[in-house]
């Protein structure tokens, strides 16, 4: 009895999968209109529940497996490009019959996935049931792995050698400018995306195609790199770069898959920028030096961009840059040595010769600042503003100003000389930004203390000489100096300009008291600019030697009394080397008010009394006047040798020497009724006088370590010595870099006046003295 229902129920299964399997073939045949899918459906279904689950799933993977077969032998083996030892054979491989040959696969691929889901709709049931309690890949996923080991990685037939043979050649037409497929190609790729290769777990497109991708597109682009540094210069290397950057970028984004994008620009990147970065750099006549030397602004932005991809990139540029930048800085140093006075002695400078100094200093300091505007420029435009390469600029600059010992002063006199004449016409815009550039390179001198003592100095005589163009522009200066070092650091200066504001209603107070006076007025108007000794760069407490003639002495005396009865317990000392005076001259044309310094108004006054034939001597000049013999001949010089020349000497010549004669020249003409005799003033030091800076600059870096130094331990009590030295430096740079032997030789000069000792036991520690 039981053989008779078992014999019965093979029979309805073979009757069922006999429908099930032609169904399938129908399906595979396009016929699937004809077939009744809800009945279908209840056949498998009915085989499943009747535990045939593992005959069904069989018999479908079987069908399926002959059927791929089947398409492998009579549509794709047929479509193999033909392969042979001729070129056009290959060309053909490689062009029309791998078109076609990929475009064969795609057909037989999206047959195969649609039969997949009609089948897959047959047999859900057993999908649900048999598939997942059995543990095996369901109708669909079944389908892709037969498709795989059936066609893609067919043992029978080389399909496999020849789709990515395929493949990889049409990328290597499209990479030579050939149109290609691309549809073709995203489907064959879609395809190996889909197909999971189950023993690495990923996709048949990374372990079968991905890998031989990159490793051909490696040595394609080795190659090209190497032909392109042969054959380009730099602009065109780098745009044929940025090409195949994008190139492979739109390839990965028609057909590849975008995991492959990062390790095709890698490779692109490692192959046609990092091994060839120095070569691009370095090209004669494109490189980055003649980019920079032409402002090819659009070149270094793409070389910016394009080697910001690569590890060094940017170093090298930035490398390159600063040592261009060193370079000419080097160059522009230069000019101040080539160009400098060869006189040695302070007294041996004519005017011209320093005049000429001061020439080369406002030259230098405008050759840094176009110098710094260029690299300004190429920053903000080429380089994004990108702050690495703004630091490697500061440092490059930094150092070759620092090369030059006399930057200093330099930034001073060009400070100086816009301070006085250069701002005039300007609005208050260009004024602020003369002086913020200035501040720039103020930001790179290491020494701010030799700047601060010959700011003072120029300062000073602006003031003093009534210079300065503007208030408001001295004042901004001051303020930008402030914000960059500090209050201390202008403290002087802002009381020299108290002085001047003060000095101003004292002598208007001096006109009250002298109008309400019974005293006899002076026959001259006397102006007073009253100087606190301790804000002026000058040394007030001494008096320079010159005799005044009487009426000017009177006239000093008075307000003299005046000033001293309002401020007890102050000492006025005359600085007639700061003063100048308006005098009246009569000519043989006309009269002329002359504005002259105070030596050249006592010089000039000495030949009132003379007719015009009469002659002073050096000698004569120098005994009656006793101005000092460095400041008398300078002034003799403005006088009798410059533009305007009211005296005239004998032997005619520009230097003036012992013996020489003096005449009052009557006959000078001039169409300006006012005339100004120009001094030597704020000009380039000699070395006599620099050295002589330089000494008091040492001087007061002295006192300012030693009080560094004992704020410090004042504040710790205890120090090792390494450590002092570190903070010392730290809290002077501001202002100048120290030395260290020079710091330790303070901290001996504090030790034996018992500001510190050493510590018991160990000489490197120092203790705080209270």
């Amino acid at each position: 009895m039981s053989r008779r229902f078992q014999n019965a129920a093979d029979s309805q299964f073979s009757d069922n999968w006999d429908r099930l399997a032609q169904a399938i073939r129908e399906i595979h045949r396009k016929n699937a209109s004809i077939l009744s899918f809800e009945e279908l459906y209840r056949n498998a279904y009915n085989m499943v529940l009747h535990k045939n689950g593992d005959k069904l799933y069989n018999g479908v993977r079987e069908v399926i497996t002959q059927h791929l077969e089947e398409v492998a032998k009579d549509q794709v083996v047929p479509a193999f490009p033909v392969s042979g030892a001729s070129s056009s054979q290959a060309n053909s491989a490689n062009g029309a019959g791998g078109a076609n040959f990929l475009k064969v696969l795609k057909s037989v691929w999206e047959d195969h996935t649609t039969c997949m889901l009609m089948i897959r709709d047959i047999l859900m049931y057993m999908d649900r049931v048999y598939a997942k309690s059995a543990n095996v890949p369901l109708v669909y996923e079944l389908g892709l792995e037969l498709f795989r080991d059936t066609i893609v990685r067919s043992t029978i037939y080389p399909i496999q050698t020849h789709l990515l043979d395929v493949l990889l050649n049409q990328i290597l037409l499209e990479r030579e400018n050939e149109i290609i497929d691309r549809s073709n190609i995203k489907a064959s790729m879609d395809m190996l995306l889909e197909l999971t290769d189950t023993s690495a777990k990923d996709s048949v497109y990374a372990t079968d195609f991905e890998g031989r991708f990159l490793e051909t597109s490696a040595e394609y682009y080795r190659v090209e790199g190497q032909m392109l540094v042969g054959e380009c210069d730099a602009p065109e290397y780098m745009k044929k770069v940025e090409k195949r950057l994008n190139e492979e970028e739109q390839r990965v984004r028609h057909y590849l898959s975008q995991t492959t994008e990062p390790k095709i620009r890698s490779i692109v990147e490692e192959e046609l920028i990092s091994k060839h970065l120095k070569t691009v750099i370095e090209m004669e006549n494109s490189g980055l030096i003649p980019m920079l030397r032409n402002e090819k602004m659009d070149d270094l932005g793409r070389m910016y961009k394009l080697f910001g991809r690569v590890i060094k990139g940017h170093e090298e540029m930035k490398t390159a840059i600063s040592n261009y930048i060193r370079e000419l800085g080097k160059d522009i140093n230069e000019t101040v040595s080539n160009s400098a006075s060869t006189a040695t002695a302070g007294e041996s400078h004519t005017a011209g010769d320093r005049q000429t100094g001061t020439s080369v200093a406002i030259r230098w300091v405008q050759d840094v600042l176009d110098l710094k505007d260029k690299f300004d420029k190429v920053q903000n435009l080429a380089l994004s503003n990108d702050k690495a390469f703004q630091t490697a600029f500061n440092e490059a600059f930094e150092f070759f100003i620092n090369k030059n010992l006399k930057s200093p002063e330099f930034i001073s006199l060009f400070i100086d000389d816009n301070l006085k004449k250069g701002l005039k016409g300007k609005t208050e815009e260009e004024v602020d930004n003369v002086l913020d550039k200035t501040i720039t390179l103020f930001r790179f001198i290491g020494e701010k203390d030799v700047f601060e003592r010959y700011y003072k100095q120029h300062l000073a005589k602006r003031l003093l000489l009534g210079r300065s163009v503007s208030d408001d522009a001295e004042r901004g200066m001051i303020g930008k100096l402030k914000i960059e070092c500090g209050y201390q650091f202008t403290t002087k200066l802002e009381g020299m300009f108290n002085d001047m504001r003060i000095s101003t209603d004292t002598m208007t107070d001096f006109k009250d008291y002298l109008e309400k006076s019974a005293l006899e007025r002076p026959k001259l108007d006397l102006s007073v600019t009253v100087l606190t000794s301790t804000f002026w760069p000058m040394n007030l407490s001494a008096s320079p030697r010159c005799n005044f003639p009487a009426e000017i002495t009177k006239a000093c005396d008075t307000f003299q009394r005046f000033y001293l009865a309002r401020h007890s317990g102050r000492r006025l000392t005359w600085q007639s080397n700061m003063g100048s005076a308006d005098i009246r001259a009569t000519f043989n044309a006309r009269k002329h008010d002359i504005n002259v310094s105070t030596y050249q108004m006592v010089i000039l006054l000495m030949f009132n009394d003379l007719s015009p034939s009469q002659s002073l001597s050096y000698e004569t000049i120098k005994g009656e006047s006793d101005i000092p013999e460095a400041d008398l001949k300078r002034n003799l010089q403005s006088l009798a040798c410059a533009k305007y020349k009211i005296l005239v000497k004998e032997p005619k010549g520009k230097e003036i020497e012992p013996g020489d004669k003096f005449y009052f020249n009557s006959d000078f003409t001039c169409q300006l009724q006012r005339i100004k005799i120009q001094t030597v003033a704020s000009k380039v030091e000699t070395e006599g006088e620099r050295k002589d800076t330089r000494e008091k600059v040492e001087e007061a870096r002295k006192h300012q370590t030693e009080a560094a130094i004992v704020r410090i331990m004042k504040d710790r009590k205890t120090m090792d010595h390494n450590l002092l030295i570190a903070e010392v430096t730290k809290q002077l740079q501001p202002r100048f870099v120290p030395n260290p032997a020079m710091i330790k030789k303070r901290i001996e000069a504090l030790i034996e006046r018992e500001y510190l000792e050493r510590a018991p036991g160990d000489r490197r520690v120092y203790n705080y003295l209270a």
